[in-house]
């Protein structure tokens, strides 16, 4: 078998764009990928581009093989795009596997570890009463595990670029509401907050104080990750869990974070950190160390499809991150199929490879558009994190 054409497909989708790959072979089979650097499509579809040279004609079974020579081969190792790209083809290696086979992906990373994959939910913001109508409703339909975004005052919201979010006010409000969740679903609900990577050491320490007594089951990217030494000197203000790694392209990030006990949850994402050849490594490692593995997964049904795959094959896996909101934007034309969640957790796929599927003479109509982050600022105008 051999590789006869790789593609890359920027589409919108209604909410931002994705960047779909599609790997063809001469045995007729298609493989599926996708890249997580959501904003910069054009930047990976250029990387695409590249790769593509190498990349037909080899053999797509040679999964680790061909990991090793997109990232290895040229001089200027690494880089987000280039882990970005790498994950959407490595993924789509496996789904060409998983189809020559017959078999589900996960069959071929090691088999089932548990009869189905559970995920956590994203209610909302810790902004407002909605906030607790939100968990409740979701604790009522069965959900176990809520994280929840935080935000500015309301009467303050510019929405879009511009926005406004001002760290010790989201604190004061993220504090308020957690605890209004708190006591409207009790103890046994597991709830969690995202900061997005918006605040300081010290404003991040000040927060933890502020919730010690809410029993959080992690604080995720409440800081940077590119300097572990900052978040060390957090670690030793707080006792509560952090779930970090979503923008690590490879396992060479997150090596201080799991050598040095910083990270709980290792929030990996498989269309940023390698695809599904880096993500196995990273769990192991991880396994060593006793922290588990809780997959990011913001993009769409190619992405949650892997993590579906890796989680059920993983010993060491928490939860899988769900977004109601994603699946609702999903055009079906688009992606005919794709996995569908039973209440909290997806089943165990059936079908052969990731069991997605993608009509390409449907991308027309999904055509690449310029989408940014929003872009926050402080009261005194400073620039600040999104």
């Amino acid at each position: 078998m051999k590789i006869t054409a790789v593609k890359g497909f920027p589409v919108w989708v209604g909410r931002r764009n994705q960047f779909i790959v599609k790997v063809e072979t001469d045995a007729g089979i298609s493989g599926l990928g996708e890249g997580g650097i959501s904003g910069r499509e054009l930047a990976m579809q250029g990387m695409l581009d590249h790769f593509r040279q190498l990349l037909v004609g080899q053999d797509p079974r040679r999964i680790e093989h061909i990991w090793q020579m997109l990232y290895r081969g040229h001089y200027f190792e690494g880089g987000k795009i280039v882990g970005a790209v790498v994950s959407a083809i490595d993924i789509a290696l496996w789904d060409i596997l998983g189809q020559s086979l017959g078999v589900p992906v996960y069959q071929l990373l090691g088999g089932a570890c548990r009869d189905s994959v559970p995920c956590f939910a994203t209610p909302g913001s810790l902004t407002g009463p909605e906030c607790v109508e939100g968990a409740k409703e979701f604790a009522n339909r069965g959900w176990r595990f809520l994280r929840f975004g935080v935000g500015m005052r309301s009467s303050e919201r510019s929405g879009g670029d511009g926005a406004l979010f001002e760290p010790m006010e989201s604190i004061d409000l993220a504090a308020r509401w957690i605890h209004e969740v708190r006591q409207a679903v009790g103890p046994s609900i597991g709830l969690s907050i995202d900061f997005h990577h918006r605040l300081s050491v010290a404003e991040a320490a000040h927060f933890c104080q502020r919730i010690s007594d809410v029993n959080l089951m992690f604080l995720e990217e409440p800081i940077r990750a590119q300097a572990p030494a900052a978040y060390q000197q957090l670690r030793t203000m707080t006792p509560i869990p952090f779930a970090i790694g979503e923008e690590f392209a490879s396992k060479w990030e997150f090596l201080p974070y799991i050598e040095q006990g910083i990270l709980n949850f290792a929030r990996l994402d498989v269309s940023n950190v390698g695809g599904l050849s880096e993500a196995k490594k990273v769990a192991g490692w991880c396994e060593v160390h006793y922290i588990d593995v809780m997959p990011h997964n913001p993009l769409g049904p190619v992405c949650t499809a892997a993590s579906v795959h890796l989680g059920a094959a993983l010993n060491n896996f928490a939860q899988l991150e769900y977004r109601h909101e994603i699946e609702k934007s999903i055009p079906r034309d688009l992606f005919p199929t794709f996995p569908v969640i039973e209440g909290d957790h997806f089943p165990l796929p059936t079908m052969p490879g990731l069991g997605v599927t993608f009509d390409e003479s449907a991308a027309a109509r999904y055509r690449f558009d310029f989408w940014e982050a929003p872009k926050l600022h402080r009261h005194d105008g400073a620039f600040t994190n999104w």
